[in-house]
């Protein structure tokens, strides 16, 4: 059996608790949360305890900490959970802070515990079968990839202000996805934005709307389009083109019912939140890192990859504020 405590009972905490309790021989053990009602109500559902870090932490039949509260409490819980030799399952990003976060990859390579970084986009079934073709050689070498990356609408202004800005609060998927399909780093970056959806967002510092072009060490090319309004719903795509061909992974739609009149042809919009589109892919993330535990596997998403993906972020933001190709 394999004792759990997870950080966070909030929206993505549910939903990994949920999750983490249909794996066999795992048991939410404790749930720690500074909102003791949202605690309670969570392990209460699943049968778990209310704790505290220290409780949790001290615990030696705790064997894994999953953390899912908010961004500024991830490096402390991460090394926390380090120290006290458990495996490590947390929300991107590692830390706001590139030092920050690469002090945290330095304390689970020195603990020697497993960390996995939640980018779930790398679990969702379209996009992982898009990978294995890759991979397989189906279009050659990888040249060129374009991401589509758009949100229904934004968050509220008061999380805009906390959240690092677009590149590391939104795009750091993209970045991770960037890293995971072309196979190679980035050499340059070149980031620019506007706030076209809610002048609030600017007030708050930020933007809404980017386009991002980044060059790799061997001279492949992406780009990537983001923006936080799609009245359609939430648009996740994007396309490789290869030596021999090319390989597109599209959106998700409720059905996949086509109806044909006189008047038109159509289908149902895209999934409307992120929640529901990538709900398989949450799924398949949390049974990856159970399966990694027993088999003493390596994760497919390590905190090496959420280091490398908060370099991209910094580096966009900086080119974006400096109007200038930011070197890698």
């Amino acid at each position: 059996m394999t004792d759990v405590a997870l950080f966070g009972a909030g929206r993505i905490g549910k939903i990994h608790a949920g999750n983490l309790v249909r794996q066999p021989g795992v048991t939410l053990k404790y749930v720690v949360d500074v909102n003791a009602a949202a605690a309670g109500e969570l392990a209460q559902k699943y049968g778990a305890k209310v704790g505290s870090a220290d409780q949790a932490f001290g615990d030696a039949a705790v064997k894994a900490a999953v953390i899912a509260s908010s961004t500024d409490t991830h490096a402390e819980l991460i090394r926390r959970a380090a120290a006290a030799k458990k495996a490590i399952f947390c929300e991107k990003p590692v830390d706001l802070s590139l030092s920050r976060a690469r002090e945290c990859q330095q304390a689970v390579a020195d603990a020697g515990v497993t960390c996995l970084i939640g980018f779930q986009r790398r679990y969702d079934p379209t996009f992982a079968a898009l990978k294995e073709r890759l991979a397989a050689g189906e279009i050659g070498e990888p040249e060129m990839l374009v991401i589509t990356s758009r949100d229904p609408g934004a968050p509220p202004v008061d999380y805009i202000k906390v959240s690092g800005g677009i590149f590391k609060d939104m795009l750091i998927h993209d970045f991770d996805i960037f890293r995971w399909i072309v196979g190679d780093e980035a050499a340059s970056v070149y980031a620019t934005g506007s706030c076209l959806t809610d002048p609030a967002i600017a007030t708050a510092g930020d933007i809404d709307s980017t386009a991002v072009t980044i060059r790799t060490r061997k001279g492949r090319l992406a780009q990537i389009n983001t923006s936080r309004r799609a009245a359609y719903g939430y648009d996740q795509r994007f396309e490789v083109l290869g030596s021999k061909g090319m390989l597109q992974a599209g959106n998700h739609t409720p059905t996949e019912v086509t109806a044909a009149t006189a008047a038109s042809v159509s289908c149902d919009k895209p999934e409307h939140f992120f929640l529901e589109r990538y709900a398989k892919a949450y799924a398949n993330e949390m049974a990856h890192f159970f399966d990694a535990l027993a088999k003493r596997s390596p994760v497919r998403t390590s905190i090496d990859d959420g280091v490398r993906a908060l370099e991209l972020a910094d580096a966009a933001t900086t080119s974006w504020r400096e109007k200038r190709i930011v070197e890698l």
